[in-house]
Parts: structure tokens; sequence; C-alpha cells
């Protein structure tokens, strides 16, 4: 059986439809939404509601390290020109999904899918043969596969914001659980990497992206076959090998346009 992954679509919906092409079925690991696009500020959420120079000028602020405050206030002094800024995210959200998942639906295979950061889970559309994995062990091609979604914060990081819009963060001790529950799993899917250097660094942020030591742990203890993941868009190294474990970061989608491809 030949299997996609994909991870880190963010809106690009040209490339998505292709990305069955070969296959007999997709996953995929999250962050569907394109809230910023750093590259091209003309496109994302923020730039539909807030225009081109307030996503450009926050796009500059995280490539310097601005501080996460001066950042957050950005975004709040612009989301006051809305009576109902949350109203206007979620109608924006919402219309990007339909599109999304409309392809999702149409690639003939069937998809199983989780959440990124850069999600709102609650409002994904039901889409026929789009199978939502999150937290659940599927029998795909006669191996069994454990998928988590999310990203969980450091430990004592509250997750909650204010704000319009609400990133798909978790505490720690929350996501940790949820992955304790999981159960046997001969393959792991999940959209943070696990804690490793050359993983978790991004060479262009400068900076290593949240990852999960429990996720180490239970891949040193069980030794699945692979462990797929996303989130950094450009990592120090791709795959590495934890025990007898291939890791692999399936690649930031939106900019590379190709899946990983398993074999089961």
């Amino acid at each position: 059986m030949r299997l996609h992954v994909v991870s880190d679509v963010h809106g690009n919906a040209r490339a998505l439809a292709r990305a069955a092409d070969g296959a007999d079925g997709l996953i995929m690991l999250g962050d569907l939404l394109e809230f910023i696009d750093y590259r091209d500020p003309q496109n994302g959420i923020v730039s539909r509601l807030l225009g081109t120079a307030v996503a450009a000028e926050f796009g500059r602020m995280r490539r310097i390290g601005a501080p996460r405050a001066q950042m957050l206030g950005l975004l709040e002094r612009s989301w006051a020109r809305f009576a109902d800024p949350a109203a206007a995210v979620e109608e924006a959200v919402r219309e990007q999904y339909a599109a999304l998942f409309g392809v999702l639906g149409s690639l003939g295979v069937p998809v199983w899918a989780i959440p990124g950061n850069v999600d709102m889970p609650e409002a994904w559309p039901e889409t026929e043969g789009v199978t939502r994995a999150d937290g659940r062990v599927i029998e795909i091609g006669g191996r069994r596969i454990g998928f988590i979604g999310g990203v969980p914060l450091p430990p004592g990081v509250d997750p909650r914001r204010a704000g319009p819009w609400q990133p798909y963060f978790l505490e720690h001790s929350d996501w940790t659980a949820r992955l304790d529950a999981l159960g046997p799993a001969e393959l792991l899917c999940t959209h943070v990497p696990p804690a490793h250097p050359v993983l978790t660094y991004d060479v262009v942020t400068r900076r290593a992206e949240i990852a999960s030591a429990p996720l180490t742990a239970r891949i040193r203890a069980e030794q699945p076959s692979h462990a797929l993941f996303g989130h950094v868009h450009q990592p120090l190294a791709r795959r590495a090998r934890v025990g007898r474990t291939e890791c692999v970061n399936v690649g930031h989608f939106r900019a590379l346009e190709r899946p990983y491809v398993l074999r089961l």
C-alpha cells in the first residue's frame, strides 16, 4: 500500500489537489490554514482582514525576533477596527476550510487528518472520505497508526490567549495525557516533532520550535517503525533515527508541494 503524507499545507489548495496522485490514501498532519504568509504577505487571513501592510510588519517582527508582546500588540490594535473580530476571523477560516476540504473530499482516496497549531478543528466541515484521526489508532494497510494533533506548550504555560484568534495549542499535561492514552501503534503521526535538536531547529527562524519530550520517550520505549510529523518548516535535518525508529519531517507542503511517500 502506498500512502502520501503531507503537513503544513497553509492554504495551498492547488498543490493539495495533486497530493494523492498515484497513492492509495493521504495522511494530512495539520496546518491546513494560511493565517499569515511570511513569504508573501498578500496571502492569508491576516492580510485579507487587516491588510498587507499589517501582515508584512508582523512577518518582519517575527523574523527579527521582536518580543511576543510587541507582535501581539500590533495585531490587537489592528483588530480594533472590527466590531466583532472573532466573528470576522471565524468567517474567513470557514471559507478557507470549505475550499481545502472540498479538495480533500475530491481526491478519490481515503484521507486521514489531524489538526496543527494553525488550525481550528471545531470549524472543520464534515467531509465524505476524510477521517478525523486525532487521538485515535487506526489500522491502515494492516498497520496500526496512531495520530495526535495539536501542539503542546511547555510545562506551566497556559494556552489561553486574548483576541480573536486561538491557535490549537494545548497544555503540556493535556497533550501528553492524550499521547499516553493512545493505544499500541506501529507508526506514530503527530504535528509536532519529537524533541531532538536536529529535528526541532529551524534554520530560517534560527530557533528551536516546539517539540515533545514525552513523544521522544514513547518512541524510545516502543520503537515504532516510523514517527512522522511536520511543524518545523526549514529543519536542520528532515530525518533522524531514535533507536530503530525513522523520525521524518514530511515537509513544508506549501513550499515544497511534494508529499512524503510511505509504503506499508
